[in-house]
């Protein structure tokens, strides 16, 4: 029996530019997943950007252009422009649109857009890497950013530092002195501090899929969640879901993770559009809850492009 030619997906990490880090690691997760749960089916290309901009695939240094001649998919998970590159060599991709990564990646974009169609979500202000020239003496900086805050809402806070580890540096900060020292914390860390309103309630998050299982959207019930949900507030998050899945323009995954406080209203922490393909991952339970594998939601996304 002859053997079936495997589709040849190459997937594009690295990059120029701030968020080189992630995008290495976000590409490296999928990488190594396809090839351990889908090589059966497909050759897997690891095509990286370095910093400098030069493009390789497996180590080798190539030119753009000559993907059209070794790969039949990219999957992008460097900046929305590589799809334009891709578009014009007509070679299929899965990526997300300057207009969904702008929001993805910046808070007070995302929380003014919000705000215009009527989605609400905590305050919070941004603290800027400190600067000596602009800020003044470092010992009375972070007394004076922990004023300005308490001055626009009150605690409690969530703290977060623009770290490449998104799960290290976050504090939660009950009192103005524990303001202090996580704004205290992000400055040591040198890099810019997220200073959120702590809004208290039930924490759920809800992953959408496009054309999965038959429907235009799939949207997987709330699993693993921080309360228990009644089932209006369960159908009003799944409504808002499709509708935000629509409305960002993601064309392939979207995660939207969002808080009910007590009185039931609805916020949005924010959102991913590059499902988590590690094991027990949040995306790993709500596949399994619903009777999926989660390596076949991975390769109904890839044969959907």
């Amino acid at each position: 029996m002859q053997e079936v030619a495997k589709k040849q997906i190459g997937i594009l990490r690295g990059g120029v530019g701030e968020h080189y880090e992630s995008s290495l690691r976000k590409g490296g997760d999928i990488l190594s997943y396809i090839f351990e749960n889908l090589s059966y089916k497909y050759k897997i290309f690891d095509i990286l950007i370095d910093k400098e901009g030069i493009w390789h695939i497996n180590g080798v240094s190539i030119m753009p252009a000559d993907l059209v001649h070794k790969i039949d998919l990219v999957w992008d998970t460097t900046y929305p422009s590589s799809s334009i590159l891709f578009d014009n060599f007509s070679i299929p991709n899965i990526g997300v649109s300057s207009f969904s990564h702008a929001l993805e990646n910046s808070k007070e974009m995302l929380r003014e857009h919000m705000a215009q169609i009527g989605v609400s979500m905590p305050r919070s202000i941004i603290l800027p890497v400190y600067q000596k020239d602009f800020d003044g003496p470092r010992e009375r900086y972070s007394i004076k950013k922990a004023k300005e805050v308490f001055e626009k809402f009150s605690a409690p806070w969530v703290v977060k530092s623009f770290m490449s580890n998104s799960n290290m540096g976050i504090h939660l900060a009950k009192t103005f002195n524990e303001l202090v020292t996580a704004i205290e914390d992000g400055v040591k860390h040198e890099t810019s501090i997220l200073v959120e309103e702590f809004i208290s309630g039930k924490i759920a998050s809800l992953h959408s899929v496009p054309d999965f299982r038959g429907q235009d959207f799939y949207i997987f019930p709330p699993v693993n969640v921080f309360g228990n949900f009644s089932a209006q507030e369960k159908e009003e998050l799944i409504n808002l879901t499709k509708s935000l899945h629509s409305h960002f323009s993601v064309k392939h995954y979207l995660k939207l993770n969002f808080v009910l406080n007590k009185r039931g209203k609805i916020y949005l922490l924010d959102f991913e559009s590059t499902p988590n393909l590690k094991s027990f991952s949040h995306f790993s339970q709500a596949c399994e809850s619903v009777g999926a594998e989660m390596h076949h939601v991975v390769e109904h996304i890839l044969e959907q492009v």
